[in-house]
C-alpha cells in the first residue's frame, strides 16, 4: 500500500485529504500536537476502511517532527505523498498577527518557524528515499495571501510566500527525478464561522484538488478560490 503523511492533521482539511487519498488505496500517517484528537481521527477514518496510524509531533519542534515522520516510515514501510498543512485552532504561544507596518523579527520569525522551517524539516526527512526510489510527491498548503496578500496577516503571507517560492523552486530542481513538489494555495475560508461577505468552501470541495496535484506531474501549484 502507498502511504500519505499528513503533518497537521485535523477533522477538516486534514480528514478530507485522508479520505480522498485512503480512498484510493493509501494508507494514512497522521501528525500534529495532539495525540487523543489524532486517535479519533484514526478511529474514524478505521470506520471508513482505511488504515491509518497516529504520531505526535510539533512543528516547532523539528526534532520531534523528524521523529515522527521517521515513525510513520517505520510502520507503513515509507512515505510516498507528504502533505504539510498545519494550522493553529488554539494560539500558539509567541505566533501572533501583523500587519506588514507592524511587521518585526519578533513577530515575523515564530511564523517562518511555523509555515517555512517547519516544511522544509519534514521535506528533508522524506526526499531522499523518494530520490532514491525516483517517485514521491510533496505537497504544500498556504493561505491565498501567499499569491495575493492582505495587509492583517503580513506577517503570516511573508512566511507563506516564502514557502510558496521555495516549493515552486524545488519542484523546477526535481525535474526529471520522478518526485514532484506543488503548492497549494486556499484562497476562501474553510467551513463555516468566517467573516461576513469571504467566501467559503467545504474540506470536501477542496480535497481533490491534491489528488489532483499528485496525478497531474506537470503542475507545481493550484489556487482553490470560490
Amino acid at each position: 500500500m502507498p502511504t500519505l503523511a499528513l503533518v497537521g492533521a485535523g477533522p477538516g482539511m486534514g480528514l478530507a485529504i485522508a479520505r480522498t487519498f485512503g480512498s484510493r488505496g493509501f494508507d494514512v500517517a497522521l501528525i500534529s500536537r495532539n495525540k487523543e484528537k489524532l486517535q479519533t481521527l484514526v478511529d474514524r477514518l478505521g470506520q471508513e476502511g482505511i488504515t491509518a496510524a497516529a504520531f505526535p509531533a510539533d512543528v516547532l519542534d523539528r526534532a520531534s517532527l523528524t521523529d515522527a515522520l521517521d515513525a510513520a516510515k517505520a510502520r507503513f514501510g515509507g512515505i510516498d505523498v507528504l502533505e504539510y498543512s498545519p494550522a493553529p485552532h488554539s494560539p500558539v504561544p509567541g505566533v501572533t498577527l501583523a500587519a506588514p507596518s507592524e511587521a518585526t523579527v519578533d513577530n515575523l520569525q515564530p511564523q517562518i518557524e511555523y509555515v517555512f522551517y517547519g516544511a522544509v524539516a519534514a521535506a528533508r526527512s522524506v526526499l531522499p528515499a523518494m530520490r532514491e526510489a525516483g517517485a514521491g510527491t510533496l505537497l504544500f498548503t498556504t493561505g491565498g495571501g501567499s499569491v495575493d496578500p492582505v495587509p492583517m496577516l503580513g506577517n503570516v503571507n511573508a512566511a507563506s510566500a516564502a514557502l510558496r517560492n521555495w516549493v515552486l523552486n524545488l519542484d523546477k530542481e526535481l525535474a526529471g527525478s520522478g518526485v514532484h513538489a506543488a503548492h497549494v494555495a486556499i484562497n476562501v475560508w474553510i467551513g463555516d464561522g468566517g467573516p461576513e461577505g469571504f467566501p467559503t468552501a467545504t474540506p470536501e470541495q477542496i480535497a481533490p484538488l491534491y489528488w489532483d496535484l499528485h496525478e497531474n506531474r506537470d503542475c507545481s501549484e493550484a489556487v482553490f478560490n470560490a
